[in-house]
C-alpha cells in the first residue's frame, strides 16, 4: 500500500468539500482571513481519520463528510487562537492569521470558524440515531482543547512540570480532536460499543504519538521544512516531553543552561541550538522516540477490534508514520 496516496486521495475529495463550504462571505477580510488558514492545506489527518474509520466499519465514508469538516474547522480554529498566543509568524509556510489581517480580525476569524464547524454539523438531521451523541461528544472534545490549551500556558510559567502533568495536557490539547475524528466515524458507521471503545483508544494512542513526535520535529528540523517557526517552543518556555525530561535530568553545567536560557523570549539562535545540545547530551531526545514508540504500538494494538480491511491497513500505517514522520 502507498500510504501517502491513500491519504492524499481522500483529502482531496474533503478539501474540495471545505473549499466550498467555506466560500463566500462578507465582510470579505473577515472571510479571507477565515479560510486564510484552512485552504493553506495541512495534513488533513482528523478528517482523513474519520473517513478511514467510518470505511473500516460501513465500507464507504460519504456519510461521515459533515462531522469531517466540523473536526477539521475546530482543529483550524484552535491553530488561528494559538498562533495568536504562541506569537508564532509562520504556519503551514504562510504567515499566521494575526500577521496577515491583524490580531483583531484573527481572533474574530477564528471565532467564526468555530460557529461554522458547528453548522457543518448542522448537516445531518437531528432524527439520526447518532447526532445527539456525536454533538454532545464533539463538544465536549472542544472543552477538552481549551482545557489543555490553558495547561500548556501555565506549565509555561512552571519551571519544573511531572511527565504525568504533561501527557495529561497533550491528551486534551492534541489526543482530544485525534479521539473524537476516530469515535465519530464508527459511531456514524454504526459500530459496535466495544468498536467505539477501540476506537476511542485508537485516536488517543495516535494523538499522543503524533504530539511527541512534534515535540521532537520542532528542534529536530527547520522551519522550511516544517513550515511553522522554529525555536519558540524554547523561547517559551513550552514543556515538550523533551523539556520535561530534560528539565528534570540535566545536572551540572546542562541544568545551568537551561535555567539560564529556557523560557527566555530575547534568547538567540546560538543560545537556542545550546539549549537542543543539552536536550541530546541528557538523553531527553532519545526518550521522546521511546515515547513516541510505545504509544504507536498502543494505537496498532487497539485496532484489534477491526475486522480486516484496507482501511484498517492504513490505519496501522498511520500508526506507524506517526512516530517516524519529518514534517
Amino acid at each position: 500500500m502507498d500510504l501517502k496516496k491513500d491519504i492524499s486521495s481522500r483529502a482531496d475529495i474533503f478539501n474540495e468539500e471545505l473549499d466550498h463550504f467555506l466560500k463566500g462571505g462578507c465582510p470579505k477580510n473577515l472571510y479571507d482571513a477565515t479560510r486564510h488558514l484552512p485552504v493553506a492545506g495541512g495534513k488533513r489527518l482528523r478528517p482523513v481519520l474519520s473517513m478511514l474509520t467510518c470505511e473500516a466499519v460501513s465500507g464507504k465514508h460519504t456519510l461521515v463528510m459533515p462531522f469531517a469538516l466540523a473536526v477539521e474547522i475546530i482543529h483550524n480554529f484552535t491553530l488561528v487562537h494559538d498562533d495568536i498566543m504562541d506569537k508564532s509568524s509562520l504556519r503551514r509556510g504562510m504567515t499566521t492569521v494575526h500577521i496577515e489581517y491583524g490580531e483583531p480580525t484573527a481572533i474574530i476569524a477564528g471565532d467564526l470558524l468555530f460557529a461554522k464547524a458547528f453548522e457543518a454539523l448542522g448537516q445531518y438531521p437531528e432524527k439520526i440515531k447518532s447526532f445527539r451523541r456525536l454533538y454532545n461528544h464533539l463538544t465536549q472534545s472542544v472543552v477538552e482543547v481549551c482545557e489543555g490549551q490553558q495547561l500548556d500556558m501555565n506549565f509555561e510559567k512552571r519551571f519544573v512540570v511531572r511527565e504525568s502533568e504533561y501527557l495529561k495536557m497533550i491528551k486534551m490539547k492534541t489526543s482530544a480532536l485525534f479521539r473524537i475524528a476516530c469515535e465519530g466515524g464508527v459511531l456514524i458507521g454504526g459500530a459496535s460499543e466495544e468498536v467505539q471503545r477501540g476506537l476511542r483508544d485508537y485516536g488517543t494512542s495516535l494523538g499522543l504519538a503524533f504530539q511527541i513526535r512534534d515535540d521532537y520535529l520542532d528542534m529536530s528540523s527547520n522551519s522550511e521544512t516544517l513550515g511553522k517557526d522554529i525555536g519558540n517552543d524554547i523561547r517559551n518556555g513550552k514543556k515538550t516531553i523533551i523539556a520535561v525530561h530534560s528539565l528534570t535530568h540535566a545536572t551540572g553545567k546542562d541544568k545551568r543552561i537551561l535555567t539560564d536560557v529556557f523560557g527566555k523570549a530575547t534568547a538567540s539562535a546560538d543560545d537556542v541550538q545550546k539549549v537542543y545540545r543539552v536536550f541530546d547530551h541528557v538523553g531527553s531526545i532519545d526518550y521522546a522516540k521511546q515515547k513516541a514508540e510505545e504509544y504507536s504500538i498502543q494505537a496498532k494494538k487497539a485496532l484489534d477490534v477491526l475486522d480486516d480491511s484496507s482501511a484498517k491497513q492504513i490505519l496501522v500505517e498511520l500508526a506507524d508514520y506517526a512516530m517516524t514522520r519529518e514534517k
